[in-house]
């Protein structure tokens, strides 16, 4: 009991520092921009109503939405946006061309998560260090070199693995809440009426007097929930009962104690709407908290940098993605992976974003359209899970999600308003991407549907062979191969070439499902062929880690025993030719091509012994 309980805290430890890093660093600017916009005139009654709006906007969004409806949705334990998409695709299997549709519309959501995670470091770093401007104007010029130093260290130092500093982030992060709070209380307690403000009646009656006003003002008020589909996504990492309680016991109070205290302090000093945040402390206590806020912002940012490379990972496996090069940093935790094209990729996006932006303010336009557009589409696949994968009868389903998507629209249209004013750069980002995976999925397609044009049949094939059989050498045969059944054109370059043939053969083919793991006992599925030849198909969900020499490992005692020292893994390794005529456009063909030579080398992506692969090369024109 004790052992559970010890975990359970352990567990709720690290949620508040990996889950809750970026929502809780959201009060260094919230407040700041919803009444640093000159929308809204200074009075006590709107400092009410906007307060009322944000506590509302946390309770509907993260509280019953998140915490307590998506949450619910786990595919075999995960969550996040590629595991949600998974279940609603599973859901309407039946319905091919609604599939396609929210695939689709899943995949550019998942895209948009990269232009999230290159706002999110840049505007919580630069939030963080706009404190030093409030200990004397002096710093101002600092504060933009200091954010890309900060930031070019924390990107050095994903190689190394965060295992070690890991350990760290719940501690430091439960401080940063314990600070927030407390500054909250001393302020409130300064200004005790400003609790009437957790009253919805504020709320409304300020959207009622000010609809324009409000409509305008959502797109300032969702920075209060920046990190809230963070929620969902860990939900692997640490299940559903240490993140609720994280919420509800620490995050969620401080947060609203914090933006109270805000509150409080600008109902006596209207001054303070510069920085708010900051002008809550003392001035002694500016400096420690303006390292806490950096170590705060530095931790929000590493748990969407993991969950990049993460993402990335999962997109690879489903095929929307070449293979990269992924670093292990962790001999324990397999989900401790290092992606360097990702890395450095969303570090040159940061720095551009730092620079252009150079403010936590211009930066604050940018962010909320990638976030609320996500929100958007994870209320639309709960939806189509919920009716088509649980069941539900439709009303239900419309009650249950129809609230939040009013909610979510409302927010999203009105960030739309920011489009010119920055909004514009994540939606770049995201759809840069989106191009990148539509045209590797198509370009995946074509290839695929040529080659399988020009294939042989794999049964009739050997037949033929074996009829006048070639040498037999020893040792194993491990042909990599796309589609099942089909002859391997590395088979056919060893047949012409080297004029033999091994004494087992083994015809393999990897296949990526839209689940997130599948277990030892349903790995491989294997059919004899006859001749010491076999049919081997290896399945792995989007968060196992390929190993097909450990997986063939099952072969022994059904048949054929591998030996590492007598096995021979051959790859076809295809050039891309891109040629005019039917097809994808001419440029997304040469692109699809450029990806394709670029692309990591399966022997790495399998993890095949270096020393045991053997690749043959053709060309292939789409």
């Amino acid at each position: 009991m004790s052992a559970s309980k010890s975990s359970l805290t352990a567990l709720t430890l690290g949620a508040i520092g990996v889950v809750y890093g970026d929502i809780g660093t959201s009060v260094l600017y919230a407040v700041k921009e919803i009444f640093g916009s000159g929308h809204v005139p200074f009075t006590p009654d709107n400092v009410y109503g906007i307060l009322s709006i944000l506590f509302w906007t946390l309770t509907v969004i993260v509280s019953v939405k998140y915490v307590v409806l998506v949450l619910r949705a786990d595919n075999a334990g995960e969550g996040g946006l590629i595991a949600m998409l998974a279940l609603a695709s599973q859901a309407v299997k039946d319905k091919p061309q609604l599939r396609r549709v929210l695939l689709s519309i899943g995949i550019f959501g998942t895209c948009l998560f990269y232009g999230d995670g290159v706002i999110t470091p840049a505007i919580s770093v630069l939030g963080a260090m706009e404190g030093l401007v409030v200990v004397s104007p002096a710093f101002g010029k600092y504060v933009v070199p200091l954010t890309l130093a900060v930031i070019f260290c924390l990107f050095l130092v994903q190689k190394r693995g965060t295992t070690g500093i890991g350990k760290l982030f719940g501690p430091i992060t439960l401080v940063w809440f314990a600070v927030i709070a407390a500054l909250g209380i001393w302020h409130i307690a300064d200004n005790p009426v400003i609790l009437w403000a957790l009253s919805p009646v504020y709320a409304v009656s300020f959207m009622w007097d000010n609809p324009g006003v409000t409509f305008i003002l959502l797109g300032a008020v969702v920075l209060c929930v920046t990190g809230a589909e963070a929620l969902y996504a860990d939900l692997g990492h640490f299940g559903k009962k240490p993140i609720r309680l994280a919420w509800f016991s620490v995050v969620m109070p401080s947060l609203t104690l914090n933006y109270f205290g805000q509150g409080a302090l600008l109902l006596q000093n209207p001054d303070a709407v510069k920085n708010p945040f900051y002008m809550m402390a003392p001035d002694w206590a500016l400096i420690p908290l303006v390292v806490l806020a950096t170590m705060a912002a530095v931790i929000a940012s590493q748990a969407l940098i993991t969950g990049a490379f993460s993402v990335t990972k999962q997109v690879i496996q489903l095929g929307y993605l070449p293979r990269l090069k992924v670093h292990h940093t962790s001999v324990r935790d397999t989900g401790q992976i290092y992606i360097p094209f990702v890395n450095w990729g969303l570090f040159v996006a940061i720095v551009l974003a730092v620079v252009m932006f150079k403010s936590s303010s211009n930066l604050a336009a940018a962010y909320g359209i990638a976030v609320c557009t996500d929100m958007l589409i994870t209320t639309i696949l709960t939806f189509f899970v919920i009716r088509y994968g649980w069941k539900y009868p439709l009303s239900l389903c419309i009650a249950a999600t129809g609230i939040f998507f009013v909610v979510d629209f409302a927010f999203w249209a009105s960030n739309l308003l920011k489009l010119f004013d920055g909004g514009w750069f994540p939606l770049a980002i995201g759809g840069a991407i989106f191009s990148l995976m539509a045209t590797w999925k198509d370009g995946r397609r074509l290839l695929n549907s040529k080659l399988r044009a020009d294939a042989l049949d794999l049964p009739s094939f050997l037949e033929a062979v074996f009829v006048s059989p070639p040498v037999r050498v020893e040792g194993t045969a491990v042909f990599l191969t796309a589609d099942m059944g089909t002859v391997p054109n590395a088979l056919l370059h060893n047949l012409k070439h080297n004029k033999v043939l091994h004494e087992n053969n083994l015809f393999v083919t990897v296949r990526n499902h839209e689940k997130p793991w599948i277990g030892l006992d349903k790995r491989l599925e294997i059919e004899s062929l006859g001749h010491d030849c076999w049919q081997v198909v290896i399945h792995y969900g989007f968060k196992n880690d390929p190993d097909v020499p450990k997986a063939l490992q099952q072969m022994k005692g059904r048949g054929c025993a591998l030996n590492d020292m007598t096995t021979s893994y051959f790859l076809s390794r295809d050039t891309v030719v891109p040629t005019l005529g039917e097809g994808m456009a001419p440029w997304r063909e040469k692109l699809f091509a450029q990806m394709h030579h670029n692309a990591s080398g399966a022997a790495d992506f399998l993890n095949l012994p270096s020393n045991s692969v053997v690749e043959l090369g053709s060309k292939i024109e789409i």
